[in-house]
């Protein structure tokens, strides 16, 4: 494999994006770096994205699409093309998104010039675009250069992203392969998978950050997103059962104070969130999690 233009394996997640797979996958045909893998796989949608991917890979024979025979979710589905991609570094594309042309060039440049010698993941900024690709916001606010105003934190992040799911901007990012390989892929238990992963990775990993607009991304009425915050609703219970999940882990893999207190903050947000939306079971749980934080406060020696 060329060291200066190692394969780049981008697996794009559909599920009832019709109207916008063609440009998703013209984004990644488009890029100013050539030296690409693209893997499809439909997640049974219900639209008509089947068809019109069928239609676009007979024009572009090279991209490589799978077609699950029952709805597997991002964190299975992902986890499953994974075992076939061959490249070094990966990208986690979802199929309503659209990579700007300069994004993996940016990517793999960082990984190779990078200060941070055990680097996990590089990202950027995102565009964040309304369903009819109206401007709506950035993922991180920026100045009249389009650069961020507040500084991202790199290099050993673990217990600022422990803090915040919006630390990072996981829809920018690309993962060196062996990172998956080391750390299981996704865990197949969540709804979700960006936050648990990065958890995992910024434990014994390093991350950088590219200053630039890498990605556009799509905001739609039925995004994961909307979730987090719906009350009595069966998908928003499950999400949120995840995340508890997730702050689980965490407590195991907590090496010192500083990370507890990290954890703390995260655990004061989740039960305020499950208080507001009436989700008095996993408050419990939440409160739960809280308690062993504060016997350890006390009584662990790390």
């Amino acid at each position: 494999m060329n060291s200066h233009n190692p394969l780049v394996s981008v697996i794009c997640h559909c599920y009832n994006h019709e109207k916008f797979v063609a440009d998703s996958l013209n984004s990644i045909l488009n890029q100013n770096y050539t030296t690409i893998e693209i893997i499809i796989v439909d997640d049974c949608s219900t639209d008509n994205s089947v068809a019109v991917i069928i239609d676009y890979v007979a024009k572009h024979p090279e991209i490589i699409f799978i077609r699950n025979t029952q709805n597997l979710g991002i964190t299975k589905s992902f986890n499953n093309t994974l075992k076939i991609a061959k490249g070094e570094f990966i990208i986690d594309l979802a199929t309503d998104d659209i990579l700007r042309p300069n994004c993996i060039a940016l990517q793999v440049v960082t990984f190779q010039n990078s200060p941070y010698k055990n680097l996990a993941i590089v990202y950027g900024n995102a565009e964040l675009v309304e369903e009819n690709g109206k401007f709506k916001s950035y993922f991180f606010e920026v100045d009249a250069s389009k650069k961020v105003i507040a500084k991202r934190p790199t290099g050993a992040i673990y217990a600022t992203i422990i803090t915040s799911g919006k630390t990072f901007c996981s829809v920018s990012g690309m993962i060196k392969r062996d990172v998956y390989d080391t750390l299981n892929g996704y865990d197949e238990r969540l709804e979700y998978e960006d936050y648990d992963f990065w958890i995992r990775a910024s434990r014994n990993y390093e991350i950088d950050f590219i200053d630039e607009i890498l990605i556009q991304k799509r905001v739609v009425t039925d995004s994961l997103e909307t979730y987090f915050f719906k009350k009595n609703n069966a998908r928003a219970k499950k999400i949120n059962h995840s995340t508890h999940l997730i702050l689980k882990k965490v407590i195991q893999m907590n090496r010192n104070k500083t990370e507890d207190l990290a954890l703390q903050k995260r655990l004061h947000y989740e039960i305020i969130h499950c208080w507001k939306n009436k989700n008095y079971s996993l408050l419990l749980k939440n409160l739960s999690l809280r308690m062993i934080l504060s016997w350890r406060k006390n009584f662990k020696t790390y």
